[in-house]
């Protein structure tokens, strides 16, 4: 087989290249940027943003912050497949991790997948664990192939009832057991770049949402095995890109169909468990309330500079309990209010994005909320669930 990087007629000269592809995303995709510099300090790494005509100021901020970062403008919304195809055309790495902007990786994220990666005799692509802004596991971190039953057992939440039902989200796996999987989500994929090319890199003639099942399988397709790998932990928060709405369902079922047209040839199956499923979506989420933010009983600021914290109490309009980030097992005393939460800000000049990902595992559904100050920026960031589109708090605001 070809070596992958001599079909572009050079050589390999770095160890891993990192492609954020994004989209009017501005606030996400700093703080991920900054959280993958910080993981690539010791690997010899390139990160490559390419983004899809951002309406936002996206580029003048990556220019401005970080100047050092391949950036590259897309003249069109080019969408996710072919957005990727061409940040990895430019990718000079032996390795390649296809990561999106709204997600933030821990320092030794890459090193210990790297690792990883490079002891499996026949690898494929290896994803990790993804927890949404509250801290909690996001199930779609490993999955099996969605055959009609199979993606039928996820639209009604069949999934949710026994292992039975669960080979969507790959229950013979727990979410801290790292092993075998067939399908990896396209929030975090990390392969050798030969992998791709060998497969063709993304469909571009993929509907929305098929795109990582399809790059998954056809690399399964060719004898390699894919791996969830639990040792390492990644925020996604999501929500700011997808909304789980009776049009995700349609194009979910779309984008199943087109799956299952492409590798098994028929899909009059497929299409009636879909449109089966779709129709209980559709009556449950009528019946579910429409949930407004939380009320905040407390803000917490954590973190050593206290002046900061004045700032963000005169911001807030609130009053913020200050939280040195060497006493944090102070957090265990923190308590809400049946019905009310904590917010807590993590200044993350002073704690490192390791140890806040630790914290949100350690304390999600604790009644807390999370957001980041990510370091020498004017804002703080989070989500407060898979659903939630996010908020961005400016510290410049008037």
């Amino acid at each position: 087989m070809p070596d992958g990087c001599r079909i572009f007629n050079y050589i390999c000269d770095m160890k891993l290249s990192v492609i954020i592809l994004n989209y009017n995303v501005r606030y996400f995709l700093e703080l991920c940027v900054l959280s993958v510099q910080e993981a690539v300090q010791d690997i010899e790494a390139e990160i490559i943003v390419v983004d899809n005509n951002s309406k936002d100021d996206s580029c003048a901020m990556m220019k401005q912050r970080f100047p050092d970062v391949k950036l590259i403008e897309n003249k069109v919304n080019s969408g996710f497949p072919k957005g990727n195809n061409i940040g990895v055309s430019e990718a000079k790495g032996e390795y390649i991790c296809i990561l999106n902007p709204d997600t933030v990786v821990a320092e030794d994220t890459f090193e210990k997948v790297l690792a990883f990666i490079q002891k499996q005799s026949n690898p494929g692509i290896v994803g990790c664990k993804l927890i949404d802004g509250a801290g909690n596991f996001l199930p779609e971190s490993k999955r099996g192939i969605p055959t009609p039953f199979t993606a039928f057992t996820k639209v009604t939440g069949l999934y949710k009832i026994s292992d039975f039902f669960g080979k969507y989200y790959a229950a013979h796996l727990h979410q801290n057991q790292t092993g075998k999987v067939e399908i990896l989500v396209g929030a975090f994929m990390v392969m050798k770049k030969e992998t791709y090319l060998e497969v063709g890199g993304f469909d571009e003639n993929c509907f929305m949402y098929s795109d990582d099942v399809d790059l998954s399988y056809m690399v399964l397709k060719t004898g390699k095995a894919n791996y969830y790998f639990a040792e390492t932990t990644v925020i996604h928060y999501k929500g700011e890109s997808t909304v789980r709405d009776e049009k995700y369902m349609k194009r979910f079922r779309e984008a199943m169909n087109f799956f299952y047209k492409k590798h098994f040839k028929t899909s009059v199956i497929f299409d009636f468990f879909m449109r089966t499923g779709v129709f209980f979506f559709s009556i449950i989420k009528r019946k579910q309330a429409v949930h407004s933010r939380p009320e905040i009983d407390q803000y917490v600021w954590f973190s050593n500079d206290i002046n900061q914290g004045a700032k963000v109490e005169k911001l807030l309009g609130k009053k913020v309990q200050i939280i040195d980030t060497a006493t944090e097992n102070t957090l265990n005393s923190l308590q809400a209010q049946k019905g009310k939460y904590v917010e807590i800000i993590f200044d993350n000049d002073h704690i490192n994005f390791k140890n806040i990902i630790s914290l949100m595992e350690n304390h999600k559904k604790s009644g807390f909320l999370f957001r980041i100050l990510p370091s020498k920026s004017d804002f703080f960031i989070g989500s407060d669930n898979s659903n939630d589109r996010g908020e961005i708090i400016l510290l410049n605001k008037n």
